[in-house]
């Protein structure tokens, strides 16, 4: 990657790329940032060259810098994958009333494709007990085809060794007139 800086050009690459991070070049009468976010992820470590800027590189600074927005590069297989499964406008209401009842958490049973699938949703978050759940916080844990079964309310923190029902067995439509209407 190069950035342009006092007119000259600084190339820059970073080891890994997942979160960004500043870099702040140091001169002897002032201190400029480029301003633009460079992708590393777990190590702030990068390397330019500082030669044409006529600095040394004693002279360069690497400070991290936090990224609050969720962002990810769009592929059209993904596009098309997403049209295909959709959004689950279920699960972000169970997330959204997760997140109102800090001290319970939801069981979720579901049913995609005539398979059970089972959930755990605790504080806005979902994650499925079923099968693996993708990293990236943007899909969907659940596609829109899917249809819940049961909702199961347990006391949190959620701990598998020692379940502690409140509510257990609920029908989807059970539970999203008790609860969802309240909130």
């Amino acid at each position: 990657m190069l950035i342009h800086q006092l007119g000259n050009w600084v190339t820059l690459c970073s080891l890994q790329q997942q979160q960004p991070f500043f870099i702040n070049v140091i001169m002897r009468h002032s201190t400029t940032t480029t301003g633009a976010l460079i992708p590393s992820r777990s190590l702030p470590i990068c390397c330019f060259s500082t030669s044409r800027l006529g600095i040394s590189s004693s002279k360069v600074r690497v400070r991290r810098g936090l990224c609050r927005a969720r962002r990810r590069v769009r592929y059209e297989e993904e596009e098309e994958e997403e049209e295909e499964d959709g959004h689950n406008e279920e699960i972000l209401m169970l997330e959204a009333y997760s997140q109102s009842s800090r001290e319970e958490a939801l069981l979720v049973k579901a049913e995609v494709d005539a398979q059970e699938v089972e959930l755990l949703i605790f504080k806005g978050f979902s994650s499925s007990l079923s099968y693996g759940t993708s990293p990236d916080p943007s899909k969907s844990i659940l596609p829109a085809r899917a249809v819940i079964k049961t909702v199961d309310i347990v006391k949190g923190p959620f701990d598998p060794s020692n379940i502690e029902y409140l509510q257990k067995g609920l029908s989807w439509e059970k539970f999203k007139t008790s609860f969802l209407s309240n909130s």
